[in-house]
């Protein structure tokens, strides 16, 4: 059987960031995906926004690590060439009722480390985005978006420049603990190895994976509860040349106007919870998200909005559910030493990619000292 050091189960962007952080001082390390290429699912459905750390509770790990992994992805763009626009947001109050919670967000929002906003009135939103419906706003100049295949592929290929195998195709079906680390199955050809390390960042499946080496889901609090967010994309000339958000929502950032990096403008994604992964979008919510959108960005057409994408996030919380964190957890506790979970990595995940990938790299440095 052969021996490996390090198994990272899961080639999304968190997978591919912990190994291109690994393989910095480590050696024999493996990336096992079951699809046929990297981040083919939560990873390449998403608006593609590097967040500024607006929106999360004070030590929550969403918040560190989303005001750590935004510098970091931002100098890593920089540096590797990586195309992204620093846009910067605006979240509107589009009724008297919602200035107190705006300022109250505005308040927190500074208080728990975000740099740089401002709170506009409604001139001075016209002044920024003549389009924009909005009595006030918060303007964070740090939020931007990101080519998210163009990071993947950087980070694969850091990975793989020093010794990585990135090996697709490759299902985790068997995951059991032994004295000296983990046999690992896979499911094509029935393929078994022996590893002294597990990390688990399987994204929509983690806690299928966890399930598999004898954790409790349920008592553990790791159950996924899967999110659909359909998109729907403007097929005309974008009346915004920002972000634009509205106040959002006890479980999301509710439907708000994106723009990729070739200035195309999409609306979404909305948040619909279901038990099965089908990516596609109803046409017939056009309406539902034309007049979402309407109350944010003045002068739209109806006819302009077309089915886009959909994306499914992995949340730990299910509906009516409050706030829940990322599990970032070395799993010694559950007599499982060895074994990192991570569990539940939705949003902010792609802003706290790199920061993610460093905490883990701890843990491991942590686990293999003795």
């Amino acid at each position: 059987m052969d021996e490996i050091k390090i198994t990272i189960i899961g080639a999304g962007i968190i997978g591919l960031s912990i190994a291109a952080e690994l393989s910095k001082s480590h050696q024999d390390i493996v990336v096992l995906e079951k699809n046929t290429s990297f981040g083919q699912e939560t990873s390449s459905r998403n608006s593609e926004v590097i967040h500024a750390g607006l929106y999360y509770p004070p030590d929550s790990l969403k918040l560190k690590l989303c005001l750590e992994g935004a510098d970091q992805l931002y100098a890593l763009c920089q540096e590797a060439s990586i195309p992204f626009r620093q846009l910067g947001k605006i979240i509107v109050a589009q009724e008297a009722s919602e200035l107190f919670a705006l300022e109250e967000l505005f308040k927190k929002a500074q208080s728990y480390g975000a740099k740089d906003l401002t709170i506009l009135d409604q001139k001075e939103i016209a002044r920024l985005e003549p389009q924009v419906l909005g009595l006030a706003g918060i303007y964070s100049p740090r939020t931007g978006i990101i080519d998210t295949h163009a990071l993947m592929k950087h980070l694969a290929r850091s990975a793989q420049s020093r010794g990585v195998d990135l090996v697709y195709c490759s299902q985790v079906n068997l995951l059991q603990k032994e004295s000296s680390g983990f046999i690992v199955g896979i499911q094509q050809d029935d393929y078994r190895v022996r590893s002294r390390l597990v990390i688990n960042c399987a994204g929509l499946y983690a806690d299928q994976i966890a399930s598999l080496v004898g954790i409790d889901i349920d008592q553990q609090g790791y159950r996924l509860h899967l999110c659909k967010g359909d998109y729907f994309s403007y097929a005309k000339p974008s009346p915004v040349s920002r972000l634009i958000y509205p106040l959002p929502h006890t479980h999301y950032l509710g439907v708000h106007a994106t723009l990729d990096l070739g200035s195309r403008l999409r609306f979404g994604p909305d948040a619909e919870y279901t038990s099965q992964i089908d990516y596609r979008v109803a046409p017939d919510k056009a309406d539902k998200f034309y007049q979402a959108a309407r109350k944010l960005i003045n002068h739209l057409e109806r006819e302009a909005l077309v089915p886009d994408m959909a994306g499914i996030r992995p949340k730990l919380q299910g509906p009516g559910d409050s706030f829940r964190d990322f599990i970032i957890r070395e799993e010694s506790a559950l007599g499982l030493d060895g074994l990192i979970n991570l569990i539940g990595i939705e949003s902010p995940g792609l802003t706290c990619c790199l920061a993610i990938a460093r905490m883990v790299a701890g843990l491991v440095a942590e686990i293999l000292k003795d």
